[in-house]
């Protein structure tokens, strides 16, 4: 009898045997720091979002760039905030430092570490999301593998290794960096939920 597949743990060659899954609802692109002031307005009543940073690569040693794109994603809209484009964070502090609103992310530390190295502010409300994940048994802590196993889906890497900080952002580009702040978001609820109905058992 063969053996059933254990469902705390999922490997590469499983991940993509999965169905694709990306968002596909609305993106706000903000360029402008009043863009991006008015986003962080509409976005202050949020309770929690979900939380990724994109960065340019880098291909020679000792190069480095710093994040060109913040993404947060909120129940029906993923914001993508374009950093790149003001070279400041002033925009997003109320949100970046709100202990009322949890931004959830996966080495979500690393991505606060980076910011703070473009503009040094007090991070709040931040959310790791393999801590509850772990806490649940799943062995996986990337993005991709957490989304197959909690999901059951696959996300595209297509455009992972892309200039971020380019004139304009093309679709794939921006339907990749709002599925990963989408799938920072569902991650949390659906393992958050799953630890409550635990906890209540």
């Amino acid at each position: 009898m063969p053996e059933t597949p254990d469902s705390k743990k999922i490997s590469k060659v499983e991940i993509n045997e999965l169905p694709l899954i990306q968002w596909d609802g609305p993106i706000r692109i903000l360029n402008t720091a009043e863009d991006m002031r008015d986003a962080v307005a509409e976005l202050a009543s949020c309770t929690h979002l979900g939380f990724d940073t994109e960065t340019r690569p880098t291909f020679k040693k000792g190069q480095y760039y710093p994040p060109a794109l913040i993404q947060l994603a909120a129940e029906d809209c993923v914001y993508l905030f374009r950093i790149c484009k003001i070279d400041t964070l002033d925009p997003l502090l109320p949100l970046l430092e709100s202990n009322d609103i949890l931004k959830s992310g996966v080495a979500i530390k690393d991505d606060v570490k980076e910011l703070q190295a473009v503009h040094q502010f007090q991070p709040a409300g931040f959310i790791e999301i393999t801590d509850l994940t772990v806490k649940l048994g799943y062995e996986n802590r990337g993005l991709r593998a957490l989304a197959g196993l909690l999901m059951g889906g696959r996300i595209s890497k297509g455009a992972q290794v892309s200039n971020w900080a380019r004139e304009d952002l093309d679709e794939k580009q921006l339907r990749y960096a709002a599925t990963d702040a989408w799938i920072s978001r569902e991650l949390y609820a659906r393992a958050r939920a799953e630890f409550e109905a635990l906890s209540a058992s």
